[in-house]
C-alpha cells in the first residue's frame, strides 16, 4: 500500500506557478496587451459610434470600398483587407506563441499542459453545443447552425486587458492559465476556420502555395532575418493560399509555425521566434487587430427597436448564452474534471473561485469571434450583422462578470499580503513598527 505522503507527493499541482522564465515573459505581454486591449476597445467604440450616426453612409462606404486586382482573386473591400491581410499579422503571432509554448514554453512539459489544454477544449465544445440546441431547437436550421462555432473563440487581447486593469495581487498562476488558455484556444479556432470555413477549394492555388512557404522555411531555419527576402515570400504565400479558397489568416499561422524557437549553438541572444514576436506582436496589437475590429463591429443596431430585433434571432441568443454561460461552465467544468479524474490538484495558493472568474473571463470572444460571424454568414447579411451585437453583447456580459469576480479576489489577495506584510516576522501576531530587525 502506497503512504498518503508519497500518493500527495505524486499529484500534479494543477494552475502553479510557471518557471521564473516563463512568469517574466507572461508578465511582459500582459502589459503589451493591456495597451492593445483599449486600442481595440476605442476603436470598436469609435466604429460602434460612426455606424449608427447620421454619417453612417461615410462609414459603410469607407468600409465597402474595394481595392486589388481581380486576376489575382484580390479585388477586396477595405474590411476584407482587414480581415483577411491584415488578421494575418495576429495570426502570424499566433502561431509563433503556439510554437514557442510548446517547444520552449511550460507546455513542453505534459503535465503543465494537460489542465489548460483539456479546458480549452470544454470551452470549445459546451459553447458549440449551446449555439446548436438553441438553433436546432427554435427551428432554426441551414445557415443559423453554420454560426456554431462563432462563440468558441477567446479574445487574447482584450481578455488579457482586462486581467491587466483588474489585477494588482492576483497570482501569476492565473495569468499563466488564461494566456495559455487562449493560445490553445487560437490554435482549435485556426483549425476550425481551416477545416469548416474553406470556400471553393481550389487545389493547384494550394499546392502553388508550398513553394514560397518552403522557401521561407527553409530560410528562416537557417536564421535568415533579412525582410527583403522573406517579406515577398510571406506575401506571395499568403497570396496563393487566399486565392486557394482557404481563408488567408492560416498562412500566417503556418509561417509562424515555420519559425525556429531555439535558437542556434553559432548564434547569441534570442531565437528567431522571439526575435519575430518582439518586432511583430506591437504591429499586430497596434494596428492590425484595431482596424480589424473598426471595420468588423460597425453594426448599424437601429436603436432599441433594433436592439430588440437583434436579439430576438436565436443565432444572437446561441452566441450569448455560449459566450457568457457555455464558456464559463466549460473551462470551469473541464478544469475540475481533470483534477478529479487524474493525479492532479489544484494548487493550494489558488481558490475554485478564481478559476471560475477566469473562466469567465474566457467569455470574452469579440476579434475571432467577429471574424467567424463574418466567414459563417456572410459580410452585411441579417444574420452576420445579429451575430456581431451578440459577440459585442456576450463579450462585454463576460468581461463585466470576471471583473466583478476577479476584482473581489484581487482585493482578497491584497488583504493577504498586507497582512503577510505586517507580521513581518512570521509569528502570526501584526508587528507594529514591523519585525524585530526593523526596530534594530
Amino acid at each position: 500500500m502506497v503512504p498518503p505522503s508519497l500518493l500527495s507527493r505524486s499529484r500534479l499541482r494543477s494552475l502553479a506557478r510557471g518557471s521564473f522564465s516563463e512568469y517574466r515573459r507572461i508578465t511582459g505581454v500582459l502589459r503589451k496587451e493591456t495597451v492593445g486591449g483599449a486600442l481595440l476597445l476605442a476603436a470598436t467604440v469609435v466604429a460602434l459610434l460612426w455606424a449608427n450616426s447620421p454619417w453612417s453612409p461615410g462609414y459603410f462606404a469607407f468600409r465597402d470600398f474595394r481595392l486589388g486586382y481581380g486576376p489575382w482573386h484580390l479585388d477586396l473591400s477595405l474590411g476584407q483587407w482587414a480581415s483577411d491581410g491584415l488578421l494575418a499579422i495576429f495570426f502570424f503571432v499566433a502561431g509563433l506563441e503556439l510554437k514557442r509554448e510548446f517547444v520552449a514554453g511550460d507546455l513542453r512539459r505534459p503535465e503543465s499542459a494537460i489542465v489548460p489544454v483539456v479546458a480549452a477544449c470544454g470551452g470549445v465544445a459546451l459553447p458549440a453545443v449551446i449555439f446548436t440546441l438553441v438553433n436546432a431547437g427554435s427551428g432554426g436550421m441551414g445557415d443559423a447552425l453554420r454560426g456554431w462555432a462563432v462563440p468558441t473563440a477567446t479574445d487574447i487581447a482584450f481578455a488579457l486587458a482586462v486581467l491587466a486593469v483588474i489585477s494588482t495581487h492576483l497570482p501569476a498562476a492565473l495569468r499563466t492559465f488564461l494566456l495559455t488558455l487562449a493560445v490553445v484556444d487560437d490554435l482549435i479556432a485556426i483549425a476550425i476556420i481551416a477545416i469548416f470555413y474553406a470556400s471553393g477549394l481550389n487545389l493547384a492555388f494550394l499546392a502553388l502555395a508550398i513553394v514560397p512557404l518552403a522557401l521561407f522555411t527553409w530560410l528562416v531555419q537557417r536564421r535568415v532575418r533579412s525582410w527583403y527576402l522573406l517579406l515577398p515570400l510571406a506575401v506571395l504565400t499568403w497570396g496563393l493560399v487566399h486565392a486557394s479558397g482557404i481563408h488567408a489568416t492560416v498562412a500566417g499561422v503556418l509561417m509562424g509555425f515555420a519559425v525556429p524557437v531555439i535558437r542556434s549553438e553559432k548564434a547569441g541572444g534570442p531565437g528567431l521566434a522571439e526575435h519575430f514576436e518582439h518586432r511583430f506582436r506591437p504591429l499586430s496589437a497596434g494596428i492590425a487587430v484595431p482596424v480589424f475590429a473598426f471595420f468588423s463591429a460597425g453594426v448599424e443596431v437601429g436603436g432599441a427597436a433594433g436592439i430588440r430585433s437583434a436579439l430576438s434571432d436565436p443565432v444572437a441568443v446561441g452566441i450569448i448564452l455560449a459566450l457568457v454561460v457555455g464558456k464559463a461552465l466549460g473551462v470551469f467544468g473541464s478544469t475540475w474534471l481533470v483534477t478529479k479524474t487524474r493525479r492532479a490538484e489544484l494548487d493550494p495558493d489558488l481558490a475554485w473561485v478564481d478559476v471560475f472568474g477566469l473562466a469567465l473571463l474566457a467569455g470574452v470572444g469579440f476579434t475571432v469571434s467577429l471574424l467567424v460571424a463574418g466567414l459563417a454568414f456572410g459580410e452585411g447579411s441579417p444574420h452576420d450583422e445579429h451575430a456581431k451585437v451578440a459577440v459585442l453583447t456576450g463579450s462585454l456580459t463576460a468581461a463585466l462578470l470576471a471583473a466583478v469576480v476577479l476584482r473581489a479576489r484581487n482585493r482578497h489577495y491584497r488583504r493577504v499580503a498586507d497582512r503577510e506584510t505586517l507580521d513581518a516576522d512570521g509569528d502570526g501576531v501584526p508587528d507594529v513598527f514591523g519585525s524585530t530587525e526593523d526596530v534594530r
